[in-house]
């Protein structure tokens, strides 16, 4: 965040990755909505982006390329934001992604050091995007299960974003690579408090669990649970398959927001007025030893 002036600041962020889907149009939808999300969550809106491509020219006509800067202008156009331009390389693997500038106003920013004892944690969308695209790679999705994956992460979090900026929140921060703990763990660290998480309360993606236990689990699942280690304390009870979707990768995840108690139920309202898969996780407490605690 850049302040240039008591009533305006710039939000700015990047974020691309390899192809999550096969069709090129989804794909440039998806990383839009990815890189967007980071603006969202700080409280912003956004008004330009640029694009970052590394396209393997030799293996893939330009028409490929065309239609994922299509799926990107799709989102910018519903996110109200342009294009400004951007780059390209060479490349042997493909990826995609915007830098994204935004504006906030900065007495109502959200940044994820705002969470405060007492508050209420809301998750704006269903977790297990990593564990379902996994499946979907080995051809092993249901199409039910394919169209809600595809949905929950083309989908913006603009509305979530202005939901919670009225609802006068504190803190947030989207869910992404780091999964719900990862992420959690910023905004715990950030604020200096623990998060106190409910695992059975978390919203789900169709047939996760299931595909848990066929063992449809990214790589990234291990690569969370070392880096953060002891700081996620888990309860007695707690459903090992649902620590693993709280510890799954998220591509264009929801908002995890810190609200007020008492706002917490009319915003939980707003939000699912929306049709999002929003919910009411947990809450947060002052610090303990661990910075997340997980009951069931």
């Amino acid at each position: 965040m850049y302040k240039l002036s008591d009533d305006l600041a710039l939000v700015q962020t990047v974020d691309f990755f390899t192809p999550i889907v096969d069709d090129p149009v989804t794909y440039g939808r998806i990383a839009a909505a990815n890189s967007l999300s980071d603006v969202y969550a700080m409280g912003g809106k956004p008004i330009t982006a640029l694009a970052i491509a590394a396209f393997p020219s030799k293996e893939l006509e330009p028409s490929v390329l065309t239609a994922i800067l299509k799926g990107a202008v799709g989102a910018l156009d519903e996110a109200g934001a342009s294009l400004a331009g951007g780059h390209t390389v060479d490349d042997r693997e493909l990826k995609f992604g915007l830098s994204v500038t935004g504006t906030v106003h900065p007495d109502r920013m959200t940044p994820n050091s705002g969470a405060r004892p007492g508050d209420r944690l809301i998750l704006t969308k269903a977790l297990g995007t990593g564990i379902l695209t996994t499946a979907l790679k080995a051809g092993k999705l249901t199409p039910v299960q394919e169209a809600a994956t595809i949905g929950t992460m083309s989908s913006l979090n603009a509305r979530a974003a202005e939901c919670m900026v009225a609802a006068g929140c504190r803190g947030a921060t989207d869910v992404t690579g780091g999964g719900l703990l990862g992420h959690g763990f910023e905004m715990a660290e950030a604020s200096e408090v623990t998060l106190l998480i409910r695992a059975t309360e978390c919203p789900l993606l169709p047939g996760v669990r299931d595909l848990i236990r066929r063992r449809f689990i990214t790589g990234a699942d291990e690569r969370n649970r070392k880096f953060l280690g002891d700081q996620v304390q888990v309860a007695a009870g707690v459903p090992p398959d649902l620590l693993t979707v709280l510890y799954d990768p998220q591509t264009s995840g929801g908002l995890l927001i810190a609200v007020a108690a008492n706002r917490a139920d009319s915003l939980l309202d707003e939000l699912k007025s929306s049709r999002g898969a929003s919910a009411i996780i947990g809450e947060v407490i002052p610090r303990e030893n661990a910075a997340i605690r997980v009951e069931k």
